[in-house]
């Protein structure tokens, strides 16, 4: 019975997983580490726009939206003609279901010329928009097609 295709009793038969789960562990441990760090960073230098990035994508990532959104309205008061800095509003607003900001933010980053189709296709932080017709007249109106 126990033969060599015997997956029970291959002791590295759940080696993925724990490579997985200990690298999520590591990512995680990183992201906060990064959180901390550029926190700190920005309260020395508020505008230092790199770390503005940086820091409200991880905040993003941990699920912390309204800090992240901050961030991301502080970044477009800096760099109001960055294209992602709006498209990164837009996407937090979204996250945070303010719903007519985000579509307003958006339309912003179309006209400063954001043109990633496959992003806007994909972002899960859009997919709160995605139903609303008014994301399929901006997106119409910059001829993407989705």
């Amino acid at each position: 019975m126990g033969g060599s295709n015997d997956w029970t009793s291959d002791p590295n038969r759940d080696r993925p997983a724990r490579e997985t789960s200990t690298r999520r562990v590591r990512e995680q441990s990183q992201r906060d580490f990064e959180i901390e760090f550029l926190g700190g960073v920005l309260e020395r230098d508020p505008y230092f726009i790199e770390a503005i990035r940086v820091h409200a994508n991880n905040l993003s990532a941990k699920g912390l939206y309204s800090r992240a959104n901050q961030l991301d309205r502080r970044l477009v008061r800096l760099l109001p003609e960055d294209c992602v800095a709006w498209y990164n509003l837009a996407c937090s607003y979204a996250m945070l279901g303010m719903i007519d900001p985000a579509f307003s933010s958006l339309q912003r980053s179309l006209e400063l010329g954001y043109r990633c189709q496959e992003r806007l296709r994909q972002d899960r932080d859009l997919k709160s928009l995605r139903n609303d017709p008014r994301f399929h007249r901006l997106i119409r109106r910059f001829e993407f097609i989705l």
